[in-house]
């Protein structure tokens, strides 16, 4: 999975005045603000006094019993006290001494870093840091049952599909292919556009698109993964949802802790899910819902 670049409509008053964080500070206008904020230390504490501990990576390969095809991930982590801040890279793109050269730094260099993925890294890192994923900063918890990789995927894809609001016929365009979400639309009866920048064909035999930005004007939702942050398509994804009011839904393991900052300024929800993944124990685990409301269930799928 990579990212290329619910579906009622967005309510139009987050394009008619600034929209306001769980904590109440206004959204940033886009993600350089939020960037720019952080250094100026007007999130929290000076990131230039606070160094990251610990800096590596994580590698999958993935052949789930059943399914056709594998994929694979690499993920940067960079360890800010307790918090954990992630980036997913493609595979084989980040060098270990770049992994060397963030063990030891100071927030404030790396999220001026020259490489994209360790700049996201930072920033979750630091905004995990600052307001980790509790119900007081505006986080429902969702339990993840223990079970094997399959089983785990396909009740995260629950949680993330819950988080829609779709109405019959309605169009899904989802930004970095897992099967286990299209396989909850597909269950769900949901039409969706696979898009991914590896392309190829999903597990169904489905053409998936690269360019995303191309597929919004055929789509009524957007459900796009964190990797976005990574690859540069996540602001032309958030600025298309707040100007026409369509509906931006992100799971993300990439940027968990940055992307809730966006709600009301063009993302209507977040699944985040912070280091450690799913993928890596099979013991029982908690996603944490951004933006769920009571009426965005499985049900109203």
């Amino acid at each position: 999975m990579s990212g290329a670049i619910g579906a009622g409509p967005a309510a139009p008053a987050s394009q008619e005045r600034p929209a306001s964080t769980s904590s109440g500070t206004t959204a940033p206008a886009s993600y350089d603000d939020l960037v720019n904020r952080a250094l100026a230390g007007r999130l929290g504490p000076d990131p230039r006094t606070l160094r990251i501990a610990v800096a590596f990576t994580t590698s999958q390969v993935v052949r789930h019993d059943g399914r056709r095809g594998g994929y694979r991930n690499e993920v940067l982590s960079l360890r800010l006290d307790r918090a954990v801040g992630s980036c997913a890279v493609e595979p084989g793109a980040l060098s270990e001494g770049a992994v060397d050269d963030c063990a030891g730094a100071d927030v404030a260099r790396l999220l001026e870093h020259p490489l994209t993925p360790v700049r996201v890294a930072a920033l979750d890192a630091y905004l995990m840091h600052v307001a980790p994923h509790t119900p007081e900063n505006g986080a429902l918890p969702r339990p993840l049952p223990a079970g094997s990789s399959l089983e785990k995927s396909r009740a995260r894809a629950t949680a993330v599909v819950e988080l829609l609001d779709v109405r019959p016929g309605q169009t899904v365009l989802v930004v970095g292919v897992v099967n286990s979400l299209l396989e909850a639309l597909r269950s769900r009866g949901v039409p969706y556009i696979p898009c991914d920048l590896k392309g190829g064909r999903t597990e169904w035999g489905e053409p998936i698109v690269t360019d995303a930005l191309a597929e919004l004007d055929h789509c009524d939702a957007v459900l796009a993964s964190g990797m976005t942050l990574g690859n540069g398509s996540f602001e032309p994804l958030r600025e298309h949802a707040l100007r026409v009011g369509k509906q931006l839904v992100m799971f993300a393991q990439t940027g968990s802790a940055v992307l809730p900052r966006f709600l009301g300024a063009g993302v209507s929800a977040v699944c985040a899910e912070p280091y450690p993944f799913f993928w890596l124990d099979g013991g029982p685990g908690v996603l944490h819902r951004y933006g769920h409301r009571d009426g965005c269930t499985e049900a109203a799928l």
